[in-house]
Order: structure tokens, then C-alpha cells, then sequence
């Protein structure tokens, strides 16, 4: 009986697949690409878990067991990457709302000129390329020669060293940040206010509901599904702070708080060619990611009807 409804799926697969040919033949490039960047690869994973040596190659390299994953529990780096990781990624989500916020201004806006006009200069700061944001950064907030300097010496008194000081670091990377991306991640959030029905509006004005009503019981509601879901990516990647950013801004002065498990990875790996350990951190990392990603869409769809799948 199994195996007779087996045949019969397989039967309407391939049906559907003769059906819809050409939309299959559209998707193989993008399938190939996939396979080809994405999943062959993924078998360099083994060198965490080898003596990796580029003579011998991945797999004529040694065994070596879960050794440099005890390595790394054992470093005295464990708690300080996994600390000042943590400390980034939870600022950054606090954050969240407010791409949201921006949103709901923008759509609340009556004067198209203007409204467009605005939201064209707050996504404009997207565009600028890390290595010049950073830059812009450094001249911004230099106690000599920089703006904040100049501000300081207007009243007399002697600015502080803001990119110097391990306790500025991670308010100074995530406020950037949001400066920089909010315009840009509000996007998908207008689109998703555009598709509001007209009447819904229409109609919460004739029962004499308030402009703040209307956000809470339309708007809101919207949007709830759409914020959800990119909630859930961005907690799956909690430990996966950006590597180029954080490595640009880092000195000798703020390397207590700045220092995190991609950086970690990269000065491992390639400067001091220890690649066994510096996959085996890596992987460490994507694992804890995978399962966070997990744990959260679960929760989303017990306590709510979004979720990734």
C-alpha cells in the first residue's frame, strides 16, 4: 500500500516537473550556483576536526578529534569573544523597532515631495561602503582635528576619545549602524504598510478613530507578520557580528570590548595559519547560530501564526 501511494507521488512530481519545465530550466542557474558556492564547500568543514596541513590537504590530513574545539573552551579568548559577541548582537536587536518606527512616520506622511525627499536621504547613508563609513567615523569623533573636538573646544573643555575607550566601542558601532541601515531596512516595511487597504482607513475615520489608533489597529497589525520573520533572522544570527566593520574600528585602546568571534577567526586563521582551530571556532559559531535559529522559529510558531516554516 506504501509503496503503491509512493508511486503515485512520484508519478505527480514528475508530472509537474513536465508541466512546468521551462520555470525549472530558470531555476537551474540559480541551483547550480548554489550547489557549486554554497554546499561543495561545505566539506572543508572537516579540516575543524583534523590536523590540517596545505601539503597534505584536507583529506590526507590527520585526525584530530574534537581537539580544537577544547582548545578553544579552554582559551582565556573563549569568554571574551563570546561576551563581547553577545553584548553587540543583543545591543543591535534592542535596535529592532526602530526601522519600524521610521515606517510608520514615513507613511503617516501627507506631502508626497517632501515624503520622497525624505526617505530618499535616509536610505542614501546604505550606500556608503564600510571602509568609508569608518573612516567618516574616525574624522567624526577625533578629540583632535574631528567634529566632536571642535564642539568641545567651543565651550572651553577637552573631548573625549571616544573610538579610544573600550567602554564607547559598542554604542559607537551600533548607533552608526542604525544611522547607516534604518532608511534601508524600512524599506520592506513601507511596502508591506502600501498593501493596506484604503477602506480600512476610511472606515476607522467614520467610527472616529485617532491617527494613533489607526497605527495600533492597522498599521500594527500589518506589520506584525513581516517583523516577526526578520526578528527570527536576525536572532539566528546572534554570534554572527559583521567581521569588516568591527575589525576596522578596532585598535590596541578598545580591544577589551572589541574584540569578537569573526575577528578572533580571521587574526587564527590568517595571520597566524592555524586553520584547524580558526574552522573550528567558525563552526562552533554557525552551529550555535543554526540552533538559535531553530529554538526561535519554534517559539514563534507555538506563540503566534508566523514563522519560517
Amino acid at each position: 500500500m506504501k509503496t503503491s501511494q509512493l508511486n503515485i507521488n512520484m508519478l505527480h512530481t514528475i508530472g509537474r516537473i513536465r508541466k512546468n519545465w521551462g520555470l525549472y530550466i530558470l531555476l537551474l542557474p540559480a541551483a547550480v550556483l548554489l550547489l557549486l558556492f554554497s554546499y561543495k564547500p561545505m566539506y572543508g568543514v572537516l579540516i575543524a576536526f583534523k590536523d590540517y596541513s596545505p601539503a597534505l590537504g584536507i583529506m590526507e590530513s590527520p585526525w584530530a578529534g574534537f581537539k580544537y574545539f577544547e582548545k578553544f573552551f579552554n582559551s582565556y579568548q573563549f569568554s571574551i569573544t563570546i561576551k563581547n559577541t553577545l553584548i553587540i548582537s543583543l545591543y543591535s536587536i534592542a535596535t529592532f523597532p526602530i526601522p519600524i518606527m521610521l515606517a510608520l512616520m514615513i507613511n503617516q506622511m501627507r506631502v508626497n515631495r517632501f515624503k520622497q525627499v525624505f526617505q530618499t536621504v535616509t536610505y542614501m547613508p546604505h550606500f556608503i561602503s564600510t571602509v568609508v563609513m569608518v573612516g567618516l567615523i574616525l574624522i567624526l569623533f577625533s578629540p583632535g582635528n574631528g567634529l566632536l573636538g571642535n564642539i568641545y573646544r567651543l565651550f572651553g573643555a577637552e573631548a573625549p576619545n571616544l573610538m579610544g575607550s573600550a567602554g564607547w566601542f559598542t554604542s559607537v558601532y551600533v548607533w552608526t549602524d542604525v544611522w547607516q541601515h534604518t532608511g534601508w531596512d524600512s524599506i520592506i516595511y513601507i511596502a508591506a504598510l502600501s498593501a493596506v487597504d484604503p477602506s480600512l482607513y476610511e472606515a476607522a475615520k467614520v467610527d472616529g478613530a485617532s491617527r494613533w489608533q489607526r497605527i495600533r489597529y492597522i498599521d500594527l497589525p500589518m506589520l506584525l507578520p513581516t517583523a516577526i520573520t526578520l526578528l527570527i533572522l536576525r536572532i539566528g544570527g546572534l554570534l554572527g557580528v559583521g567581521f569588516e566593520k568591527v575589525y576596522l574600528m578596532q585598535n590596541n585602546l578598545n580591544i577589551s570590548s572589541s574584540e569578537v568571534i569573526a575577528t578572533y577567526v580571521y587574526k587564527i586563521g590568517m595571520l597566524s595559519s592555524q586553520y584547524s582551530f580558526s574552522s573550528a571556532i567558525n563552526l562552533f559559531n554557525t552551529i550555535i547560530n543554526f540552533i538559535l535559529l531553530i529554538l526561535v522559529n519554534q517559539m514563534a510558531k507555538k506563540y503566534s501564526e508566523n514563522s519560517l516554516w
